[in-house]
């Protein structure tokens, strides 16, 4: 492996290779407004959620690595504690990217990326009329990382209201994830259409997992099975009772399996299509 440390780096070469590692990212679309009341907008994918209960959002709008300078959300924030953080799907990318353009301070980057701007309940700053989700905030603190070059700020936010297209909620009013179609942040030039690239894994929470230590030895030391496959065999709580898998070789044309690879080749194709209990009985024979 090539390491790095990043005393050893230039600032250009850490956010590089951190903003790569660490993604994708989800993107705080931040409308703010400063004390003259001038509206800005602009991206942020140094950001998430950090509690429910208070409801936090957090995202830092850093000093600027070409000349320390720092950006006009932060300026505003610190002079109106508010902001309205609404989420970025596939229809707004090319939008909010033209938002990231360093316009001068004043400039409404609604105007110039062709956004709406809807009036808040609760906070003074708008929100965009075209985002799915719109979550009024309040600014409980902004946490310096430091005062050079790339250093982060920490904008911690209290959401006080949330606003959800109904394009986006299920017959049970749950957001639909396919539905929404967010885009996240990779490095570089980079983003990342999330719903081309959902991946549904039960959580282990909800049972009680076996556990890979638990598997045959000659499963858990397959030159097939991956570790991926090891970990979905050691979320079943049980395995197949010995009857359970007499009937299903007796029910399935598997009678051509003779070698070890052979079954496990044919239980990573079960795994392939979610089928666990097939996986199984094949590995169990």
């Amino acid at each position: 492996m090539t390491s790095f440390e990043p005393k050893d780096c230039t600032i250009q070469q850490i956010q590089a290779l951190l903003s790569s590692a660490v993604a994708p990212r989800p993107i705080a679309f931040a409308s703010t407004i400063d004390a003259q009341g001038n509206p800005n907008l602009s991206p942020f994918s140094f950001y998430n959620i950090f509690s429910s209960n208070p409801p936090i959002l957090i995202f830092s709008p850093a000093r600027r690595v070409r000349d320390n300078s720092t950006k006009h959300t932060l300026e505003n924030v610190q002079e109106v504690n508010e902001v309205v953080i609404n989420v970025v799907h596939y229809p707004l990318i090319q939008q909010m990217s033209l938002s990231s353009t360093e316009y001068a301070k004043g400039v409404n980057e609604f105007e110039k990326s062709g956004l709406t701007m809807l009036k808040s309940d609760l906070v003074i700053p708008f929100r965009v009329a075209e985002s799915p989700i719109q979550m009024e905030c309040k600014v409980i603190e902004i946490k310096p990382l430091g005062t050079e070059h790339g250093a982060g700020n920490l904008v911690i936010c209290e959401v006080l209201k949330l606003h959800i297209s109904e394009d986006v909620l299920n017959t049970d009013g749950e957001i639909d994830q396919e539905k929404l179609d967010l885009v996240a942040r990779g490095g570089g030039s980079y983003y990342i259409r999330a719903k081309e690239g959902f991946l549904e894994i039960p959580k282990p929470l909800r049972t009680l997992g076996i556990g890979i230590d638990a598997l045959p030895k000659i499963v858990r030391e397959s030159k097939v099975l991956t570790g991926n496959n090891l970990g979905i065999l050691g979320n079943v709580e049980a395995l197949p009772s010995p009857a359970e898998v007499d009937n299903f070789w007796a029910d399935n044309a598997h009678q051509d399996l003779k070698t070890t690879k052979e079954k496990h080749q044919k239980a990573q194709d079960y795994l392939r299509i979610g089928q666990v209990q097939k996986a199984w009985c094949v590995l169990l024979k």
